[in-house]
């Protein structure tokens, strides 16, 4: 035989060397919760090993993600009150203001990026404004814009809309460069799905809706070429980062999305996906440590340049241990 395939097998070494997709910390983005109130440090119980913390024990959850060597975190805020216009998202005081500045100020090394959405805000749950049982595009556009300003204003470093309102990239750009704040980017949840994977995520956050569902704005799970649509527009719109959501079950659409782009992609490896990693773990029917590091090195190889996931400690110390890479 003159092919022969496994001499590229061999070692680990050689393996190494013929890697074809590398990955490295600073491609890793962890989301935090961030919750009113004083003293909190409390285990969600849906998401294992995962927190919420008030302002002022939020700096022991950003000493381990900056002791870890991940230099980016996505925070989500989890107000004491909510209003039918979502108005704590916005406030001066709000939860994710009042961390912003305590987070820059303590760790100026970390990167802060801001989910921009009304959902956790809410009375009824949802992503927007209401008109009737339905939610109204357009006005909601104009909160967006006062929440990504109001997080611009109080030190974020990049702001991500995750509502799903047609045209809020092109209104929060607009609205951060009339303020001066050209220079902080946009990472769009551009393909977002409506997927059964969120659950954990609303149990942590607060944010199920009170009525309905959410299909009127996130994407239909059967459609790909719509996703492709809907990252197109985004880019011409402004923004600087499209993200595609969930990661596991949308490798497809991710791929195709960073073939017709020439922006940065990045992929959010959601609640449910980590959930179901941590409860089989837990019961001895798969090895934590080998799942999550497949999971992480399909995600790149579909083509992401940034990975969202809950793991991103964990797969950080993996990767200072040489078991990724």
């Amino acid at each position: 035989m003159e092919k022969r395939p496994r001499r590229l097998r061999s070692n680990e070494i050689i393996r190494r060397m013929v890697r074809e997709t590398r990955v490295d910390k600073a491609s890793l983005i962890y989301p935090m919760f961030v919750k009113e109130g004083e003293g909190i440090e409390e285990q969600i119980p849906s998401l294992e090993g995962q927190y919420r913390y008030s302002v002022d024990r939020l700096a022991y959850g950003l000493e381990e993600v900056e002791r870890a060597g991940v230099s980016s975190v996505m925070l989500f805020g989890i107000p004491g009150q909510k209003d039918a216009c979502g108005s704590g998202a916005y406030a001066d005081d709000g939860i994710i203001q009042k961390a912003l500045r305590e987070g820059k100020k303590r760790f100026p090394g970390l990167y802060f990026i801001t989910d921009v959405c009304l959902c956790e805000y809410t009375s009824h749950g949802h992503c927007g404004m209401l008109q009737g049982d339905g939610v109204d595009n357009d006005s909601t556009l104009k909160v967006l814009e006062k929440v990504a300003l109001s997080h611009a204003e109080a030190g974020a470093d990049m702001v991500a809309p995750s509502d799903m309102m047609d045209g809020r990239v092109r209104s929060i750009r607009g609205a951060l460069d009339r303020q001066g704040f050209t220079e902080i980017p946009i990472m769009s949840y551009a393909v977002k799905y409506a997927s059964g994977f969120y659950a954990p995520f609303r149990e942590a956050a607060g944010s199920a809706p009170a009525f309905g569902d959410r299909r009127g704005y996130q994407m239909d799970y059967h459609n790909l070429r719509e996703g492709l649509k809907e990252a197109l527009l985004d880019e011409e719109e402004g923004a600087d980062i499209l993200m595609v959501k969930p990661a596991m079950t949308y490798l497809d659409v991710l791929t195709r999305v960073k073939e017709a782009t020439h922006l940065p992609v990045a992929a959010y490896s959601v609640s449910g996906e980590y959930a179901m990693v941590k409860a089989a773990a837990r019961q001895g029917w798969i090895d934590e440590e080998k799942i999550l590091c497949e999971m992480a090195v399909a995600v790149f190889r579909a083509g992401a340049s940034s990975y969202l996931t809950y793991g991103a400690k964990e797969l950080a110390r993996w990767m200072d241990e040489g078991r990724l890479g």
